[in-house]
């Protein structure tokens, strides 16, 4: 079935060779902006996910969603999951496909933290971030919460053809939680067959146990002071015993540029599964507003 499912569906975007093995980079739109969007952990298939998000963006910008190894139509590398290759490998691939920066960093969950790295590192690279409920270092020490590991025998689920059958028996956990026809029926048919294929694969695994590492690497990290930043978030009632919730801990994120901004938006999670429409408005306008002021110095 996967060999049948690889050759029927093939990539939507560009292979790029890193460090060995093809890296896959859907790109869309010609705009002004490059947007780079990186996927949370463990989703299948980050190109085919964020797809109504990108059809709002590109209206306005250049969206370009680089697939990690082990994720989408990417290969499975052997290096290790660490924040430095996995930073490298997205600007090698960027950078091999002649995607010209500065980036404007939009990063969904366990991004938030190859994104801070990033921005740190290679700051003329990044012009703004933008993160989707990201994942931020000092988020566990914040809420005083500890990073979870994965098993290593889940990276046998998509070898062994469990990760298919568990497919079969609930196609509806692998598939975005939005109203029916807001993805096309030929993406949800691809996102099953990549699940199968990619399910927890040893990258996965890896890279959900190199997250307490990680964090520790990036832990003394904030956003440079004058780098644009906006963070959208959950919605949450939910608010600790000493009155700590997303949007406190956002706020502690923020930088001094005067566009920097929380929004916090009711959903999921995954929020562009259904607030796609309203994050690329609040986007635009976040874009505009410390693009006119750049103009105007």
């Amino acid at each position: 079935m996967t060999v049948y499912e690889q050759n029927k569906y093939s990539a939507i975007g560009q292979s790029v060779e890193v460090n060995g093995n093809n890296m896959h980079v859907y790109t869309k739109g010609d705009g002004d902006h490059t947007i780079v969007l990186l996927g949370g952990l463990g989703t299948a298939a980050p190109a085919l996910d964020f797809e109504p998000l990108i059809n709002e963006l590109v209206k306005k910008n250049r969206v370009v969603v680089v697939e990690p190894f082990g994720y989408g139509w990417s290969e499975i590398t052997n290096k290790e999951r660490t924040v430095e290759n996995i930073v490298e490998e997205i600007r090698t691939a960027l950078e091999k496909l002649n995607i010209q920066g500065p980036y404007i960093l939009m990063p969904h969950s366990i991004s938030g933290i190859y994104s801070m790295y990033y921005a740190n590192t290679y700051p003329e690279e990044v012009k703004a971030i933008i993160g989707i409920d990201p994942t931020l270092p000092k988020a566990l020490a914040y809420f005083g919460e500890t990073a979870h590991t994965m098993p290593k025998y889940f990276s046998y689920v998509a070898p062994t053809g469990i990760a298919r059958l568990a497919l079969y028996l609930s196609p509806d956990n692998f598939l975005p939680i939005a109203e029916e026809g807001t993805y096309r029926e030929e993406n949800l048919k691809m996102t099953k067959a990549i699940s199968a294929w990619k399910g927890n694969n040893k990258n996965v695994v890896d890279e959900a146990n190199e997250i307490k590492n990680n964090i520790e690497k990036t832990d003394d990290m904030k956003f440079p002071s004058t780098m644009p930043v906006l963070f959208f978030t959950t919605k949450e009632d939910k608010v600790t015993e000493d009155g700590k919730n997303n949007v406190t801990f956002y706020e502690t994120q923020l930088t001094n540029s005067p566009a920097s901004k929380i929004v916090p938006i009711q959903g999921h999670h995954y929020l562009h599964w259904t607030r796609y429409k309203e994050m690329s408005k609040e986007v635009n306008e976040f874009i505009e507003s410390f693009a006119t002021d750049k103009g105007a110095s």
